[in-house]
């Protein structure tokens, strides 16, 4: 908005002192996460008293978790200070005509829609379970198809060659034709297919697998800020045709914007910590896990890194698979044996290590440490080929 602005006063012949600035990345960033994490702790006062003074606090479960039950009443729906964050500083320095903000800005509202939603059920249905699961798959589902058609249709977004970024090969390139079993114009088709089936399995994986790591203080934002830092970085490099060429990575014209998205994304995480750090004082709720894991993937794919997920989002990884694998084993060893058995002491893993007596500051510290080492990694396989 402030772009546009002082493009308006320039054609006026007004000239502020400093505007050139804006035509600096580097500068629109850093003012983007400035802006950002101020909004966020001046913000997140206030909305934290109002959800005091609404009774929106956290209904705890009793699973005999050490420090568990203090948290019972804790304000939660803290979302609501990210995505205010994140939009507030996103609209004000990012550029509103690139097709990057405006979908990051649509799934930033439609992810946080949807978990306002379900923690409504939550707090005023008095229904622990929220919305369905179908109903919120649905609707995650109904996000990465309209990301995968505004990506596949938008000239603004490069899709000449159905490509994205693999680490270990030479050029980095993955080319979905190659998944596709026919030729010619009916393999066009079909690779189209597979990559927008892609785009959505990535949207719906990365939304719910911050929602499962979203059960202690600081966890959920903490990593989230980590892998938003290499995004945004990944996203620079890409976006000027001089570090992606010595890179001898894609360059995608426009993806500057992301970077500066990502800058206020990681900068209202940040802000948000303030107040989340232990012992919290605001939960974020699926408003905020939800909204966080669908600019992840969303990102991801705007940037042609989806597969490079599994590697930086490794702690969402080990969190769903936790969870997976404790079902699985559960529901089998019950229908062979009569009674279920576990392979963690709780699912998901950050339990499973509480219940082993370690206290929750140190187990979220060890993620973050754990998250660091995964985005360094990340980023050094962009030159290991």
């Amino acid at each position: 908005m402030l772009n546009h602005l002082l493009d308006w006063l320039k054609e006026l012949g007004l000239h502020i002192p400093g505007a050139g600035l804006f035509h600096y990345l580097s500068f629109r960033a850093m003012l983007a996460a400035v802006i950002s994490m101020l909004i966020a702790y001046f913000a997140g006062g206030k909305i934290i008293k109002l959800l005091r003074k609404k009774q929106i606090g956290e209904d705890i479960r009793d699973l005999g978790l050490e420090g568990q039950m203090q948290k019972k009443g804790t304000p939660t729906m803290g979302g609501l200070i990210i995505i205010a964050a994140v939009l507030g500083s996103a609209l004000l320095v990012c550029r509103l005509d690139s097709i990057y903000t405006l979908l990051l800005v649509v799934t930033t509202l439609w992810c946080g829609a949807i978990g306002f939603a379900d923690d409504y059920i939550k707090v005023f249905k008095h229904n622990k379970e929220g919305m369905s699961p179908r109903g919120k798959l649905f609707l995650q589902f109904g996000l990465g198809l309209f990301v995968a058609l505004t990506v596949c249709i938008s000239p603004s977004i490069p899709t000449e060659r159905l490509v994205t970024t693999i680490p270990f090969v030479k050029a980095h390139e993955f080319d979905y034709s190659w998944l596709s079993p026919f030729r010619g114009q009916l393999g066009v088709y079909c690779s189209w297919g597979i990559y927008m089936v892609m785009i959505i399995l990535v949207t719906l994986a990365c939304s719910n697998g911050t929602n499962l790591t979203d059960g202690m203080d600081g966890l959920a934002a903490g990593t989230s800020a980590i892998v938003g830092v290499a995004l945004g970085i990944i996203a620079w490099l890409g976006g000027d045709a001089l570090d992606a060429k010595y890179l001898n990575i894609m360059y995608i014209p426009g993806s500057g914007e992301v970077a500066i998205y990502m800058a206020a994304f990681v900068g209202a995480l940040l802000g948000f910590l303030w107040y989340n750090t232990f012992p919290a004082q605001v939960f974020m709720g699926d408003t905020g896990s939800l909204t966080i894991g669908g600019v992840i993937g969303v990102t991801a794919v705007l940037i042609r890194k989806e597969l490079l997920l599994p590697i930086l989002c490794g702690i969402f990884v080990m969190e769903s698979l936790s969870v997976i694998i404790q079902r699985t084993h559960f529901k089998r060893t019950k229908k062979k044996y009569g009674e279920g058995r576990r392979v963690f002491l709780m699912a998901p893993l950050h339990h499973h290590y509480q219940k082993q007596g370690i206290p929750e500051p140190r187990i979220v510290v060890r993620f973050w440490m754990i998250g660091i080492i995964l985005a360094v990694s990340t980023l050094a396989l962009l030159k290991i080929r």
